[in-house]
């Protein structure tokens, strides 16, 4: 089993860009509000900070969202484009910790914290396969 925590390098950082769609906003998530929803503002931290680590993982290993500290601080319209950026702030040999932060045209719309877990790829597939109905 690889080491580590020598390849995370606090700092390592990435931005994506998201363009708010139909799909993406509160009401198609039950609530009645056409604007960015808030589980879908939370997956775009998380595939920022997975980006942002992506070069430095071995294949044998990856990475799962584990908690959350994050506040929604402003309403996104559809169709607007949002800026998400993920910086690496801790890295110990099984946890990662980010900072996450979005922005629309208007404002910063989310501030907060992101951890990942680091695991053994072929042994957590192992377990999801085991969770399927046989």
């Amino acid at each position: 089993m690889s080491t580590l925590a020598p390849t995370f390098v606090p700092g390592a950082t990435a931005t994506i860009t998201h363009r708010v769609r139909p799909e993406d906003a509160a009401d198609a998530w039950g609530n009645d509000l056409p604007v960015l929803s808030t589980p879908v503002l939370l997956w775009l931290s998380e595939i920022a900070a997975m980006k942002a680590v992506e070069d430095a993982i071995p294949d044998e290993f990856m990475t799962v969202g584990s908690a959350h500290d994050s506040a929604h601080l402003a309403p996104t319209l559809t169709g607007e484009e949002v800026t998400v950026r993920a910086t690496l702030v801790e890295a110990g040999e099984r946890s990662l910790l980010f900072e996450v932060e979005a922005s629309d045209p208007r404002a910063t719309i989310l501030s907060g914290r992101h951890r990942r877990g680091v695991v053994p790829r072929e042994k957590f597939l192992t377990k999801l396969d085991a969770l399927r109905p046989r």
